[in-house]
């Protein structure tokens, strides 16, 4: 048997999804900056699409910027607000994507900037007194801070800190890359939030394509140079069928959000029922057990010490498991996961993502959780 609960990492793309962009890929291959008939129908999508995504954000089509994915929309984020909003402080976790964490350090190590890191409490979640404190003291400041960590899963309000930065005047960016798509995002009401991370492959989308959300109320320069595209606000002929895409599978997400939740949420503690009575000394990292503070889409499991604990991952894989001992970008590194090491998890007890979708069964679940209690006999 073949189970997939890596969906943290990437998803596999809806077939509707598919079928969305496949009539873009044989038909739709005028460039968008081209003046005649094939220019402007593929252009017609493009803005189609940020249309469509503005809707689902309750936000202007103006403050939509599509990107090639999170990693390059939490770096124009950043570097932006820095080089053209005055930034010359950065507030930060040490449990962020390394998308926002080296971005930070490059412009550390460049003396543009100066970084405080907040302090985490005891499960891992943002110390929101910590944040006003070091707000209080700092001008000039960026807090980037994500919705939600792809590792263990914690949840972070945007409304409180958006308050926290507004009473300070300090700028606000989020990777919302796991959550995007998952939740619904209502921009009118967090309308304190200044720049939002997506990438669509998190949601059954295409990889390759995702958007930066910038709060109306602030202008940004390109981070990318060369042609007019995104309204002179991103270089290179844009990725039209995958935008499609992007579109599409934000549709399908969020108009049966309600129900997707309440079903993965199920085989989250479906998973966690069994693993239970399966593993004796089984338990989770940070707060991944606290439904009302922890991404329903993520299960990080600490495991009983044990001499294969090096050969975990490689042994579910070849039983058929495909899960992750962290985030997906630093799988087969030869260090530890900061994430983990972040929230004090204890170096003795293996860990193990497990993240799931709406396409996984109770079935997989069972497998997969049979298959660890096999290796731990």
């Amino acid at each position: 048997m073949k189970v997939y609960l890596d969906n943290a990492a990437t998803t596999p793309i809806d077939p509707l999804v598919f079928e969305a962009m496949m009539p873009v890929l044989k038909e739709g291959f005028g460039n968008p900056s081209s003046t005649h008939s094939y220019g402007r129908k593929v252009k017609s999508l493009i803005e189609r699409a940020r249309k469509n995504v503005a809707r689902h954000l309750n936000c202007s089509p103006g403050e939509i910027f599509f990107t090639s994915g999170g990693t390059e929309a939490d770096n124009m984020a950043i570097q932006s607000a820095v080089k053209d909003l005055g930034v010359k402080h950065i507030i930060t976790s040490t449990i962020e994507h390394h998308a926002v964490g080296h971005t930070i350090d490059q412009l550390k190590k460049e003396g543009s900037v100066e970084v405080s890191y907040v302090h985490l409490d005891e499960k891992g979640h943002v110390d929101l007194q910590h944040l006003d404190q070091i707000l209080s003291v700092n001008p000039k400041t960026l807090v980037t801070l994500m919705h939600a960590n792809n590792e263990v899963g914690n949840l972070l309000s945007l409304e409180r800190v958006s308050e926290i930065c507004e009473k300070h005047g300090a700028i606000f960016h989020s990777d919302t890359v796991q959550t995007m798509a998952h939740y619904p995002f209502d921009m009118k009401v967090i309308d304190k939030v200044h720049f939002l991370a997506c990438s669509a492959h998190k949601f059954h989308g295409p990889k390759g394509v995702g958007f930066l959300y910038v709060n109306h109320k602030i202008k940004i320069n390109p981070l990318i140079h060369g042609g007019a595209q995104e309204r002179n606000m991103r270089g290179g002929t844009e990725n039209v069928y995958g935008i499609v895409g992007l579109s599409k599978a934000m549709d399908i997400a969020l108009s049966n959000v309600v129900a997707h939740k309440e079903y993965v949420t199920d085989l989250k503690l479906y998973m966690m029922e069994r693993l239970n009575s399966s593993i004796p000394g089984v338990e989770y990292n940070a707060d991944c057990d606290n439904l009302s503070r922890s991404l329903y889409t993520i299960l990080s499991v600490s495991l009983p010490p044990t001499e294969i604990a090096s050969m975990l991952l490689f042994n579910m894989d070849i039983l058929g498991v495909a899960c992750s001992g962290g985030s997906a970008c630093t799988s087969g590194a030869n260090t530890g996961s900061h994430v983990l090491e972040g929230i004090d998890a204890p170096e003795n007890r293996p860990s193990i993502r497990f993240s799931f979708s709406r396409f996984n069964t109770k079935e997989e679940i069972d497998y997969a959780v049979s298959s660890l209690a096999e290796l731990y006999a």
